[in-house]
């Protein structure tokens, strides 16, 4: 056997081994499977992991932007026509965020944490001065009072006259940091010696900055990842009670910072949010990519916030029978100590027609009022997020109230925010690190089939070359007897000679 024939054998064996390794690997996803393991255990809420620390404090940048409506035409909609709002915001604040006392409970297969949060406002990213600029909007304590009171006549004719004598009215201008931080509300300081449990001082972020919303225990993922960041108890509660049926009063998914790895863009991802005092759902939506990381998009679909004929489902949301409202809102009295606040997305967006009809200055609009998540499916981390969310007043006809007697039923909108968080640029640098080790790693059989298939050609190259060789040399060579005495010669014996071959034309 000559050294080219073994060439070509070894080639041959080496592109067989190859391609059979590379496509059993293929086949039985051994190396993927072993990188989905590794990711399951290191994505895991315990002291020492990959993403503990970042999971106590967040590095990217949050930024909360506030918009406010301020309503031009009070004295018309007291007199029942539709009112008319201009937007004005951005008022922007750095949000920061981190996990107060963590401790680890139940063996290790929970954690327990407190979300702390402080905001810092940002002159640059504004509109104007929240000390300075002011907002005509609705009175939202004296609403809240009115409600608390209709349902007896005596207490609403004194919260009646001392609304007079306080001139205390349906619509009060306030600058942006009173509404948002509080102010001093004459009512309810004429109110508060009588019922120790209200608050003299109303702001829509009062007693927020700095603050927590309560205690949350977490799952830790280490004993299935799919649990990886889902709440088990807020404020030592596994259900709510602030509605009427078991599925709305559930506690699902994780707060909405964490989610587990491997995602599916087929499953449905739920966020208990304390804002809501309810579980909300989002659906995928899309493919994108942020600062060159791969993502699926979730976000909430219109059944989310349904009325109870277009989702059932949604019905347990019904404050009373004749308290539910149409697509796009969601009354949360039950947890605002029973004031008039109705939540819904901004401008109404994924509302009936009738809530943006009803107010001049609305505009919903996809782009700017959807609320979404971006997360990396391979890790869940969150790399894009935008959560939008609106603050409404129901205002109505109130029994003792005579003022009121000219109202329509409005959802009144007083503000919406902005929560948005984009992954900061070292961070994507060491998830894109990552993301490049997972996917060589899982896809190194290919890598294998792939060089068996440079092997198979490799071979296919010598054996075509080997083939012409052999046919060069048939055609230069022929076979004759030298001569008739040689052929016949005992001594010699029998042989052939090798002479060139003539051309007969010659």
């Amino acid at each position: 056997m000559t050294r080219r024939s073994c060439a070509i054998y070894v080639v041959g064996i080496i592109c067989a081994s190859l391609l059979v390794v590379g496509i059993g690997l293929v086949v039985a996803q051994v190396f993927r499977d072993f990188m989905h393991n590794r990711l399951k255990k290191e994505i895991v809420l315990v002291e020492g992991s990959r993403v503990f620390e970042t999971w106590k404090n967040p590095p990217p940048p949050v930024y909360m932007e506030y918009f406010f409506f301020n309503v031009t035409n009070v004295e018309e909609f007291l007199q029942g026509k539709k009112p008319v709002v201009t937007q004005v915001g951005p008022y922007t604040y750095r949000e920061y965020r981190y996990r107060d006392n963590v401790t680890m409970v139940e063996n290790g297969t929970m954690v327990s944490a407190y979300n702390i949060k402080s905001f810092v406002f940002l002159r640059e990213k504004s509109v104007g001065d929240p000390a300075v600029d002011s907002i005509t909007t609705v009175n939202i304590p004296a609403w809240a009072v009115m409600n608390k009171v209709k349902g007896s006549f005596i207490k609403a004719t004194l919260v009646s006259m001392w609304m007079n004598s306080l001139k205390s009215n349906f619509f009060t201008t306030r600058t942006v940091d009173e509404l948002l931080w509080g102010y001093e509300d004459p009512l309810l300081a004429r109110i508060a010696p009588s019922n120790p449990g209200v608050e003299t001082v109303f702001g829509l972020m009062y007693k927020k900055n700095g603050s927590d919303n309560g205690e949350f225990v977490f799952h830790t993922g280490q004993q299935n990842y799919l649990d990886y960041g889902r709440v088990k108890t807020w404020q030592g509660q596994s259900q709510l009670t602030f509605w009427s049926t078991n599925e709305s009063n559930s506690i699902l998914g994780s707060d909405g910072s964490a989610f587990h790895p491997l995602l599916d863009m087929n499953e449905r991802i739920y966020i208990y949010t304390p804002d809501l005092c309810r579980t909300i759902y989002m659906d995928f939506e899309k493919e994108v990519e942020v600062k060159g990381i791969p993502a699926y998009r979730f976000t909430p679909p219109r059944s989310v916030l349904a009325s109870k004929e277009e989702n059932p489902d949604n019905e347990g949301f019904c404050v009373t029978p004749k308290e539910c409202l149409g697509t796009g809102l969601l009354k949360v009295s039950p947890c605002r100590k029973g004031a008039p606040v109705v939540a819904s997305f901004p401008h109404f967006y994924l509302a009936e027609d009738k809530y943006v009809n009803a107010i001049g200055g609305m505009f919903p609009k996809r782009e700017h009022h959807q609320t979404y998540l971006d997360l990396n499916p391979t890790t869940g981390v969150i790399v894009r997020a935008n959560k939008r969310a609106q603050i409404n007043i129901l205002i109505n006809r109130v029994s003792g109230f005579p003022k009121t007697r000219d109202l329509n039923d409005t959802i009144f909108p007083v503000m919406f925010l902005n929560e948005s968080v984009v992954i900061d640029d070292a961070s994507a640098a060491r998830l894109q690190k990552l993301l490049l080790i997972v996917n060589l790693v899982s896809n190194f059989p290919l890598i294998i089939v792939g060089l068996g298939g440079i092997m198979l050609f490799v071979f296919i190259i010598l054996v075509v070359r080997a083939r012409q060789q052999e046919t060069s040399a048939e055609d230069d060579t022929s076979y004759s007897a030298v001569n008739v005495k040689e052929k016949d010669d005992p001594q010699n014996g029998t042989y052939i000679g090798l002479t060139p071959k003539i051309d007969t034309q010659a």
